[in-house]
């Protein structure tokens, strides 16, 4: 064999060492997944039944688990629920890589909170650009910028898992996360385990003392416990109830958006936005804040301004 001959086929037999390499990697990555989602699917299961009394039981007058959590620097609430939709409806619409993106700038929209969104795909992957600001009508201009990066972070039959993380936000806040993770319970109910949380620095804190302070002194949660020095329920305020209020407003928008799946194209919109104001006006407590004419013409113009970039 000649030289050039044991040099191409050294050549090819180190190509060939390397395909399987990165084959036998690649495979290990995928087993890893699958065994991590897995792994999620059946923990989510255990919670499922763990809460079969808190689901038929509570205040909420549907299936659903409230839970909150604030820490020194940041806050989380997370929301356990069974929503009246196929698991493959909220599979495809919601963790579906081409057109998930979209149709969660179709549910975040419906939040008091956000003024704008619109999804984007470039070199390092699909981004929500999304605006926060009050709960009236406002310019773009005075609102807050805030990008979220979007992952479909597992789809199964049985198990789906979405992630949008944002590593800055307004006055100091960080480290934002939405995520919503599901299983099927039948043929047509799933059960969905939904976080919103993010960090905060001292212009956070502060920003969220001043609002607890004045205009959100009277606001509340939903986590109660008896007061027997007032013989009657108390809520719980500060920032707690200000993370719970959120995760519940992002919740109902999910559910919200489904539900108007059923109705013809040119009719979703206003049957998601009433769907999401007459949900948010069952807790009137925690949630009210403007009347339904206003909220319906704020949230028409902020749908119109969110289908160009801004």
């Amino acid at each position: 064999m000649s030289r050039l001959a044991r040099s191409s086929a050294g050549t090819r037999s180190v190509r060939q060492w390397l395909t399987a390499a990165m084959l036998a990697v690649f495979c290990c990555l995928c087993q890893s997944a699958f065994a991590q989602a897995a792994d999620r699917a059946a923990s989510l299961r255990e919670k499922y039944e763990s809460l079969t009394q808190q689901l038929a039981h509570n205040q909420f007058q549907r299936p659903l688990y409230l839970e909150s959590q604030e820490l020194p620097s940041a806050l989380k609430g997370e929301i356990y629920g069974v929503l009246d939709h196929p698991f493959a409806t909220l599979n495809a619409t919601l963790n579906d890589p081409a057109q998930g993106p979209a149709n969660w700038c179709d549910v975040l929209i419906l939040h008091l909170n956000t003024k704008y969104c619109h999804a984007s795909t470039g070199a390092n992957g699909t981004v929500l650009a999304v605006n926060i600001g009050k709960k009236t009508a406002e310019s773009l201009s005075s609102s807050y910028r805030v990008q979220f990066n979007y992952r479909s972070a597992a789809s199964s039959p049985d198990y789906l898992r979405v992630e949008l993380s944002a590593a800055t936000g307004p006055l100091s806040t960080k480290d934002y996360r939405i995520v919503l993770e599901a299983i099927p319970v039948g043929d047509s109910r799933t059960f969905i385990h939904l976080t919103y949380a993010y960090g905060y620095g001292t212009a956070g804190r502060l920003a969220m003392k001043t609002y607890l302070a004045t205009i959100g002194s009277d606001k509340v949660g939903f986590s109660a416990a008896p007061d027997s020095s007032a013989g009657e329920t108390r809520y719980v305020g500060g920032v707690r109830g200000l993370v719970e209020r959120n995760t519940m407003r992002y919740y109902l928008a999910i559910d919200a958006y489904l539900d108007a799946l059923s109705s013809p194209p040119n009719a979703r919109l206003d049957k998601r936005l009433a769907g999401w104001f007459d949900a948010t006006e069952q807790y009137p407590r925690q949630l009210h804040e403007v009347s339904r004419t206003d909220y319906m013409q704020m949230k028409h113009d902020e749908y119109q301004r969110q289908q160009t970039a801004q």
